[in-house]
């Protein structure tokens, strides 16, 4: 079995940053693409950003140039690095994995609020 956990979330004021973490545990062969999605109150997930086993990224739109994720293969962790918060990135961030054994496992999310 397999876990993810994110962590790092919070409040931040507008222009302000954060950085999330989610790290995989449990019996981990090998761990392909890794992403972030985020989930606003009365909307769907979506997108935010993805990062193969071989670092490959892909952005949303909305996100390019102000958020950049990366993974640690080492510590079986991907991480999202947010700056230049706006409000309309205040979310539940939740981040996935594609293990080798189990397929697409999802966390539990942490919540990113934006605000003065």
């Amino acid at each position: 079995q397999v876990q993810l956990v994110e962590s790092g979330g919070g409040l931040v004021q507008p222009g302000g940053s954060l950085r999330l973490s989610c790290a995989a545990s449990g019996i981990i062969f090998s761990i392909n693409a890794m992403g972030w999605y985020r989930q606003a109150p009365g909307k769907q997930r979506e997108l935010v950003a993805t990062i193969t086993s071989d670092s490959s990224t892909n952005y949303a739109d909305s996100v390019k140039g102000r958020f950049t994720i990366s993974r640690d293969n080492a510590k079986n962790t991907v991480y999202l690095q947010m700056n230049s918060l706006k409000p309309q990135d205040t979310a539940v961030y939740y981040c996935n994995a594609y293990f080798g054994s189990t397929g697409l496992e999802w966390g539990q999310g942490t919540q990113v609020t934006v605000s003065s």
